[in-house]
C-alpha cells in the first residue's frame, strides 16, 4: 500500500529560471529543458531530480544547480533532498548543507520556492563527475515532521532560501556562548579533537 501525499511539482517561471541559471550557471536554461521529478521505480522513495543542462565537478569543487522546480505540499510535510546514491558512493557527491530540507511554505516564497541544489565533489581518487542535461543527479522525499505540545509558532515565511533564520534566534534566552573552538572546560581545542 502506498501512502499518498497532497503534492505536486511544478516549473519556476520562465524568468526565475533564466536569472537563477545565468547567476549560478553562467548560461541559460531554457523552460523546455525542465524535467520534473519522477520516481525512477514503484518501490522508490525519492523523486529524481533532473539536470536542466549538463555540467561536471571536479574534485574539490561545488556547484549551484538551479532546477527549475518548485513544490507545492500539504502543511506537515517536507521534502528531503539527498545526492543520488551511486553518485555519492563513486563521487563522495554531497550537499553543501548537508541535507536539503523543502518546507511547505517555501512554495510562496519571493523567488517562487525555486529549488537551488548546491553540490560539491569530495572524491580523493581524482574522479571528475559528470552529468549531461535530462540525467538524475538528486533526489527528493517527502517526510512528515512533528511539533510537540505547546508549539505557538506564528511566523511566516518573507524570504527564500535561508529566510527563516532570524538573527539571534539561534541563542537561547539565558545561555553562555563558548566558542566552537574550545570545549566547555577550555581544555580543548578542535585541533585536538578527533571525531
Amino acid at each position: 500500500m502506498k501512502n499518498i501525499i497532497d503534492a505536486e511539482f511544478l516549473r519556476v517561471s520562465p524568468e526565475r529560471l533564466k536569472a537563477d541559471s545565468t547567476t549560478f550557471l553562467q548560461q541559460e536554461a531554457s523552460p523546455e529543458q525542465i524535467t520534473l521529478p519522477r520516481r525512477a521505480t514503484s518501490g522508490s522513495a525519492g523523486y529524481d531530480f533532473f539536470a536542466p543542462c549538463s555540467f561536471t565537478v571536479a574534485p574539490g569543487e561545488s556547484i549551484v544547480i538551479p532546477t527549475g522546480v518548485r513544490v507545492r505540499m500539504e502543511e506537515g510535510f517536507f521534502l528531503m533532498i539527498a545526492p543520488r546514491s551511486g553518485l555519492g558512493f563513486k563521487y563522495r557527491l554531497r550537499l553543501d548543507n548537508t541535507v536539503g530540507i523543502i518546507d511547505s511554505d517555501y512554495f510562496s516564497a519571493p523567488n517562487e520556492g525555486h529549488i537551488l541544489i548546491k553540490l560539491s565533489n569530495e572524491n580523493t581518487q581524482g574522479l571528475t563527475l559528470s552529468v549531461r542535461q535530462g540525467e538524475a543527479f538528486a533526489q527528493g522525499i517527502f517526510l512528515p515532521y512533528y511539533v510537540i505540545p505547546g508549539d505557538d509558532t506564528q511566523g511566516i515565511r518573507t524570504g527564500g532560501m535561508g529566510s527563516t533564520s532570524v538573527p539571534g534566534s539561534t541563542s537561547v534566552p539565558g545561555s553562555t556562548s563558548v566558542p566552537c573552538s574550545t570545549s566547555v572546560s577550555g581544555s580543548t581545542t578542535a585541533k585536538e579533537d578527533k571525531l
